[in-house]
């Protein structure tokens, strides 16, 4: 049986705010932004090659986690480096990369609210195993 995991849902105090991060500060691509019924609205973004999505949004059960509570969100990158520079060049503060062995190393940044995201390089994700 195949699973795809296609959505994970990330706490927030404000949509447009966060939207605005992921979009114009990490380059996610914004693929839905409705309001379907009264005080409901689903924002849905997802990471530059990635078959994952993140949503956020208002009016839903699954959006009442408190928000910046999310960690550990992994984005595998195959150049960290250029990753990071590229993203402290948008205006995200990211944390120095560190190489935790194995040639796999590591790099911290959160959002507005406080959800922890890591860049991650490994070295045999690189190329055609990219």
């Amino acid at each position: 049986m195949d699973m795809k995991l296609e959505l994970v849902p990330i706490p927030v105090a404000d949509v447009d705010l966060a939207k605005a991060f992921y979009a114009d500060r990490l380059g996610f691509t914004a693929d839905v932004d409705v309001r379907p019924a009264d005080g409901v609205r689903v924002v849905q973004l997802t990471p530059p090659g990635s078959a994952c999505s993140i949503g956020f949004g208002t009016g839903l059960p699954v959006y009442e986690a408190p928000s910046g509570s999310v960690r550990g969100l992994h984005l595998v990158v195959a150049d960290i480096d250029a990753a990071r520079a590229e993203l402290v060049g948008r205006g995200v503060e990211v944390g120095e990369v560190t190489d935790v062995g194995g040639g796999v190393r590591y790099a911290g940044f959160a959002d507005p609210d406080g959800n922890g995201w890591t860049l991650q390089e490994m070295p045999w994700r690189t190329g055609d195993a990219f």
